[in-house]
């Protein structure tokens, strides 16, 4: 008598079926885990472009409230609507255009003069050890120096038209960027520059393909931070010495009671600051997407 057929033999493959469908099971997990992440990633994204804005609405609201409650002194705090059309008022009329100018202009030749004098010192102390040492005293003495205390010399050489500015400017700025830069080139790789040196490459081939794109990220945080320094000096230097540019407006506008003009230069100058800022760090976004920190940060 023939013995029936097993049940394994009655429904074969039930073990591989059993796998498959273990594995579409976790697929399917994997893919609503993947989701989501995906719409977590999307909240935080969208979270993390409304908080500075309503950070900036609780900030304007609180200046807005403070001084119409009597908790300070309107005369000397005017509501944040105030000043917001005093300064649209600058806008329509013109008045803005020309100050603007000023301050750009003795920020853009203070910084591209400390650029030109930074970068090549710092290329060329950072790649002669003996140089590096010997000139490491003298930088981190004349580093600390603060720029507004050289202002009577740049009074007693230049006056205080656009060169005073323009010096100061230059002097607070060169040190980020000599300092990022010096620090950078020592930051490449010994084994990199070896082996360009032990295949012959020239001097000029391995500054620009080796030294270079490594000290890059060090150069360009160099010259963001003295965007910033530059712009200060520059508005420091209209202030105090009267040279024609922001400072001197909002100077103007504090001996004549023009407070809410005062205020709306100042936030015009934080608003330059800010602007500036965001297209440095732009840039340097754009010059070092190659980089494995600027990649991380675009995910």
């Amino acid at each position: 008598m023939p013995r029936p057929p097993s049940r394994l033999a009655t429904t074969p493959g039930t073990t591989e079926d059993r796998a498959a469908a273990r594995a579409a099971g976790r697929d399917r997990g994997g893919r609503a885990a993947g989701r989501d992440r995906g719409g977590r990633a999307r909240s935080g994204t969208a979270q993390g472009r409304w908080l500075p804005v309503g950070g900036v609405a609780v900030a304007l609201a609180i200046f807005e409230l403070v001084p119409r409650a009597g908790l300070v002194d309107d005369r000397f705090l005017p509501p944040v609507s105030s000043m917001l059309v005093a300064l649209l008022g600058m806008v329509s009329d013109g008045s803005l255009r020309l100050p603007v100018g000023q301050t750009l202009l003795g920020w853009a030749l203070g910084l591209g003069l400390a650029v030109l004098v930074a970068l090549p010192l710092g290329i060329l102390i950072g790649s002669v050890f003996l140089l590096f040492r010997a000139t490491r005293s003298i930088v981190e003495f004349l580093r600390p120096v603060p720029s507004v205390a050289l202002i009577p010399l740049a009074v007693l050489v230049f006056g205080v038209g656009l060169e005073s500015k323009v010096f100061l400017a230059a002097w607070a700025a060169t040190w980020p960027i000599l300092l990022q830069t010096l620090y950078g080139v020592r930051d490449v790789d010994p084994v990199a520059t070896e082996t360009a040196r032990s295949f012959k490459v020239p001097a000029r081939t391995r500054l620009c393909r080796v030294i270079l794109p490594s000290a890059l990220p060090y150069v360009a945080t160099g010259v963001r931070i003295s965007a910033a320094v530059a712009l200060i000096l520059v508005v420091t230097a209209e202030l105090v010495l009267g040279a024609p540019g922001l400072g001197q407006q909002i100077n103007i506008a504090r001996q004549s009671a023009a407070v809410e003009t005062m205020y709306g230069l100042i936030i015009v100058t934080g608003l330059i600051g800010w602007g500036l800022n965001a297209a440095m760090a732009r840039v340097e976004a754009r010059l070092l997407a190659w980089h494995p920190s600027h990649r991380e940060q675009a995910r």
